[in-house]
């Protein structure tokens, strides 16, 4: 797939470190109930940790007890979805739709109106106050 920022994958580990190179860009995950933005809820967006793209309204987070930062609603268009049968499942990836990086995955599970759970990495994510 295309996506508007590209980069060589030297160019995106020089920048995010090999941590979140590995997670973003290695489609990895951090263990469960490891990262900052698990059980963190003050008001504001969540952007990719790779290009800072707005994906995430803090009003769409909720505490899923997964063990990683959970959403009910992406922003429109931020998100990418690619089905992945890895690790013997059928699941569905997103990543940000501006440069391909993985967030995590996304489930129908969710116990919101929307029925909607985004499973995301916190190192795949930052965050900006309102």
């Amino acid at each position: 797939m295309s996506y508007p920022i590209n980069k060589t994958e030297q160019e995106w580990l020089a920048e995010l470190g090999p941590e979140r190179y590995k997670i973003l860009r290695g489609k990895g995950t951090e263990f469960p109930h490891s990262g900052k933005y698990n059980l963190h809820f003050e008001s504001g967006t969540y952007v990719c940790g790779a290009c800072k793209t707005p994906l995430f309204e803090s009003a769409t987070k909720f505490n899923a007890h997964c063990g990683w930062p959970s959403f009910d609603a992406s922003i429109p268009g931020k998100v990418a979805y690619v089905e992945d049968r890895s690790h013997g499942m059928i699941r569905t990836e997103i990543l940000c739709a501006s440069c391909g990086s993985h967030l995590g995955h996304v489930f129908d599970d969710g116990p919101t109106e929307t029925g909607t759970r985004y499973c995301v990495n916190s190192l795949s994510i930052d965050f900006l106050n309102e």
